[in-house]
This record gives structure tokens, C-alpha cells and sequence, in this order.
């Protein structure tokens, strides 16, 4: 099959969190809109309690898949999945299940073995606890870790994986993730950010299919440290790294302050911007599109993409989640493997 055509493999997440429901609602959607087929990577048994939240008893229907190759077919009759093993299922939609946890993570794992076996076009993962995973003994701050491991190469070296938001008009990624304040100030680096400034040139231009991306850095000072007045690390640090880039050919501003990049960014000055720490890139884009952002992992071997927001076990409680990210989450990762194919 070609990669074009392929599916999209999705993971389970928490399955006390909305991850199964909005995948119904989601299915819905894509197969109402004739969208690219996904499968659910899950115990079925995980789906009982949203299918019938979300699709009220009377439509929609789950189909066991035991290959990827299965879901196209599959999907013009209910939502694809393929069967793992769950722990019982005891598992009540809002209360968190920590003998969940080892599906969580299986579930993730396949994805990705999938998609890297070229079975999937890409990864599109549901929202995790990462309290939960952590007392099972989870090693990763998070999701975007985690998915750097399973992209090791045969030396076992993980890529720097990039986190980048897409929403509200915004590209915005990171160089600092899920980091204190404190110490993601003192982190930063001028080989850092030169590196991942390379990372999101390089994939906006592979997985985005930009000729000449332009790309906006984000001071970490107030008014971009103001000349050195309030701060240096613009001086010392980030323009340094302006600069390196530039010399490689990449479009790339100097610090720009944080309070006014992201209005020239929407007006079309940059096609994505890089800040320094993590609220101070998730604010904007959360705020213009609380709902409809996405997460991006750059700097991967394979597609990954994710709702912006968390489990939300009141949400998954009540039956009343949103499905509009996770929908955007599979949009992007769409048209991000149309981008690749045309780029090979």
C-alpha cells in the first residue's frame, strides 16, 4: 500500500480519560467527511463504555482488525481496532485505573512499531496521565520523551524530539519542555536552540512542504532583554544562535520579545516561531484555540501528532468531551504524510 494511502495508527491513552470517546466521536467525523481511515490501537473492551457515550447505541460499531493493512475496509463499517490485551476490564470512564498503565504504554509502543514498519502513515496519540504512568514506574516526563526512545536508531542514540503546537494560526515550538521555570531558563544554550532551530526548518519543509521557511525566536527577557538591560541571555545566547543558523541558509530573526512575536507571527511575518519554555510558546496557541490545537513531535522518523489538552476525567465522566483537537490531530498528521509522499 502506498504510503499516501495508508492508515493512521492511534493510540488508547488513559482509558479512564477521554481518549476513548473522542476517538468515537472522532471516527465519526472523519468517515462523515470521507477523511484518511485510522485504527485504534486497544483492548475493545476499552471502547465499551465511550461507543456507547458516544454513539448513543444506535450507530457506530467496533471492528477487531489483527493488521494494520485491515483498516481502509474496515473503516467504511466502524472504527478499526486492533486488539491488545487489558487488565480485566474494570476500567470506569473518570476514575483513573493505575493497572491501566502497561496498556497505555503498549498501545503506544505498536503504534509507533507499526508506522515504522511503514504498516501506518503516522502516529496520532490519545492524552495520558503521566502521574499515573509515573507510579507504575514510567522513566519519561512525558509522551514526546518517551516516543524520542522508541526512535532510536541501531546505536541506540534517541533524536532530540521537537514539541511544537499548531492552533489558532500559530506554529510554535519549543526549545524547553517540561521543565521548572527556573531551570529551563538556566538549560538553554546556543548550540540548543541553533539545533532545534535546524529540527523545525527541516521539518517544515519535509512534513509541512515550505520552500523557504522563516522562522521567528522568541527572546526570554522581557522586551527581548531590552540591550542587555534587563537580561543578556538574548545577547549571549539566542542571537548567537540566530546567527549559526543563518549561516546554514536558514531563515531565522534575531530575539524577538515574547509580547509581541506572536501578533507578527499571525500577520504573516514567520511561518513558525521557537520559544524558549514551555507556557510562554502553550499560552498563545491555547488561548486563540483551546480546543482545536494540535501537538507535533518534529525531529522523528515518523508522523506524530496529538490533541493539545489533557485525560479531562470529568469530561470522559460525564460523556461530554470535545473531540475538535483530537480531529485537527488527525488532519495535520493527513496532510503532513501527503507532504512527505510528495516530497520523496
Amino acid at each position: 500500500m502506498a504510503a499516501a494511502n495508508l492508515p493512521l495508527a492511534m493510540t488508547l491513552g488513559d482509558p479512564a480519560g477521554v481518549g476513548p470517546i473522542i476517538a468515537c466521536k472522532a471516527y465519526d467525523a472523519l468517515r462523515a467527511k470521507g477523511g484518511r481511515p485510522f485504527y485504534l490501537v486497544a483492548p475493545p473492551a476499552a471502547l465499551r463504555d465511550a461507543a456507547r457515550a458516544a454513539w448513543s447505541g444506535n450507530h457506530g460499531e467496533i471492528i477487531p482488525i489483527t493488521d494494520p493493512s485491515q483498516a481502509p475496509k474496515a473503516f467504511d463499517s466502524g472504527l478499526p481496532v486492533f486488539s491488545i490485551p487489558g487488565p480485566g476490564w474494570n476500567v470506569q470512564p473518570g476514575v483513573p485505573e493505575p493497572s491501566s498503565a502497561s496498556v497505555i504504554i503498549e498501545s503506544i509502543r505498536l503504534a509507533v512499531e507499526h508506522t515504522r514498519a511503514g504498516k501506518a502513515a503516522g502516529v496520532v496519540t490519545n492524552p495520558i496521565a503521566k502521574a499515573l504512568l509515573y507510579r507504575a514506574g514510567f522513566k519519561h516526563p512525558g509522551h514526546t520523551e518517551y516516543l524520542a526512545e522508541l526512535a532510536a536508531g541501531k546505536n541506540g542514540k534517541a533524536p532530540r524530539a521537537v514539541m511544537m503546537l499548531v492552533g489558532g494560526g500559530l506554529r510554535v515550538a519549543l526549545v524547553t519542555i517540561h521543565q521548572p521555570l527556573a531551570k529551563a531558563v538556566k538549560s538553554l544554550s546556543t548550540d540548543l536552540i541553533a539545533e532545534v532551530g535546524s529540527i523545525v526548518h527541516n521539518d517544515l519543509a519535509y512534513s509541512f512542504g515550505m520552500k523557504r521557511p522563516r522562522i521567528g525566536l522568541c527572546g526570554v527577557n522581557p522586551h527581548a532583554g531590552e540591550d542587555g538591560e534587563i537580561g543578556r541571555e538574548e545577547i549571549e545566547i539566542i542571537n548567537p544562535a540566530a546567527v549559526k543558523l543563518r549561516a546554514k541558509g536558514i531563515d531565522c530573526s534575531d530575539a524577538r520579545p515574547g509580547d509581541t512575536i506572536f501578533h507578527e507571527a499571525l500577520a504573516g511575518r514567520y511561518d513558525a516561531v521557537i520559544a524558549m519554555y514551555h507556557d510562554q510558546g502553550l499560552i498563545p496557541v491555547k488561548t486563540l484555540d483551546m480546543w482545536g490545537g494540535v501537538n507535533v513531535t518534529l525531529g522523528l522518523p515518523f508522523i506524530r501528532t496529538s490533541p493539545d489538552h489533557g485525560v479531562a476525567y470529568d469530561a470522559a465522566a460525564s460523556g461530554a468531551a470535545k473531540a475538535e483537537s483530537l480531529i485537527a490531530a488527525l488532519n495535520l498528521a493527513d496532510q503532513m504524510a501527503h507532504a512527505r509522499a510528495s516530497a520523496q
